[in-house]
């Protein structure tokens, strides 16, 4: 073992620039964090990222974030092999399962049979049944929710079924108990979706109305055997720090930890970094993907950038000597594209150690999967033969 601790955290959503494969996605020309720097006009200030080699992993540095030189951490970028651009995707792939079989998408909407189901076993009628906007679907539907109880039920350009309902109207409970049930409808073979996501509200008029931080994913189970499973298999501490617990639904984590936003999220990242323990640390920060890309919100988006980077200082000055930190992203969403739909790009990969000299480029990594093989060489367990461990390349 090299390092007794690994943590990695993915800063949801955070491309780094349109992949290779963009077209076949509709997204050439997207870029996150390209765009944010553009937008922000040279004052997007991130200098813990940029010192870990940001801007290095770029032909053309992010506006505003000057390449280091040298970087004290190493830096390079992975492509996506699997099928979808989803988080439950890119999640599975760093974890050496990729999604190899398209899944199921409904652009016109949830089969019949399938609504009167929903409708059957909730007692309440469906409204919507379309893709949409989770912000605008509760503008547009949410008053009606809260005069009938119906359930607005909405999907997006991933593979998901989401229901959106007002807290005072549908408890949440209920409103799992609903989830849940879909979730068993839509594990295959004919409908096989990625995500069944609770949308909870709150507030008193269309003009008022907030998503509450009770979201809860209902993902599908993972077809196969992870990295966090052989983690764990072999007798080390696994923990999962915001939505990583739904993406892999619970499996091969010892710990875990529900965040309220990103800011709540590092506090556990702070907490657990106090900890004395071996293994590995799962840590998802979604308000990037979930309050600012999907709202095409660029000016948020690089706010809660800078708030991260301010919160990354702490996290770099209590690493241990024989800590890993790992930072990346599981896909795109371009706040300054077309649509309001994740976007097909390559992820950032910062590698840093107290340990390490840094200043390594890493180059272009052919799959998400590198990062887990790397996680599972360090701790000496074989893999799977999916992805290419980069640790005998830090020095």
């Amino acid at each position: 073992m090299r390092f007794k601790r690994v943590f990695a955290i993915v800063l949801d959503s955070v491309g780094i620039g349109a992949a290779a494969d963009a077209s076949q996605f509709g997204d050439e020309g997207a870029d996150t964090l390209g765009h944010i720097g553009d937008y922000f006009k040279g004052k997007l200030s991130l200098p813990h990222l940029a010192r870990l080699g940001l801007s290095n992993i770029r032909q053309q540095a992010i506006l505003g974030l000057p390449k280091a030189n040298p970087a004290i951490g190493s830096f390079g970028k992975m492509g996506e092999v699997s099928v979808g651009k989803d988080s439950m995707d890119g999640h599975w792939e760093m974890m050496g399962l990729p999604v190899t079989k398209p899944l199921s998408f409904y652009p016109e909407g949830f089969p019949k049979e399938i609504i009167e189901k929903i409708e059957k076993f909730s007692g309440r009628k469906v409204v919507a049944n379309r893709p949409a906007s989770g912000t605008e679907i509760i503008k547009e539907l949410g008053e009606h929710q809260m005069k009938t109880g119906d359930l607005i039920v909405y999907t997006s350009g991933d593979s998901v079924l989401q229901i959106a309902a007002h807290e005072e109207i549908i408890p949440l409970e209920e409103l799992y108990k609903i989830c849940r049930y879909c979730r068993s409808l839509m594990n295959g073979p004919e409908h096989t979706i990625g995500r069944v996501i609770a949308r909870p509200y709150v507030g008193s008029d269309k003009d008022h109305f907030v998503r509450t931080s009770h979201r809860h994913d209902f993902s599908l189970k993972p077809y196969g055997s992870t990295a966090l499973d052989a983690i764990q298999t072999a007798g080390y501490e696994t923990i999962g720090i915001g939505k990583t617990n739904d993406i892999f639904s619970g499996q091969g984590l010892n710990r875990v930890y529900h965040n309220e936003s990103n800011m709540d999220g590092m506090d556990h990242v702070d907490e657990v970094l106090g900890q004395d323990f071996t293994g590995f640390c799962f840590v998802n920060l979604v308000d990037f993907d979930a309050m600012y890309g999907h709202r095409r919100n660029p000016e948020g988006y690089g706010q809660a950038l800078m708030d991260f980077d301010h919160r990354l200082g702490n996290v770099l000055a209590n690493l241990r000597e024989d800590d890993l930190l790992m930072l990346t992203a599981d896909h795109g969403n371009d706040p300054c594209f077309k649509g309001t739909d994740h976007t097909r790009e390559y992820v950032p990969l910062l590698v840093y150690s107290k340990s390490l000299v840094g200043n390594v480029d890493l180059g272009q990594r052919k799959t998400f999967a590198d990062m887990g093989a790397t996680i599972l060489h360090n701790f000496d367990l074989p893999h799977e033969n999916v992805g290419t461990s980069f640790l005998n390349e830090l020095r």
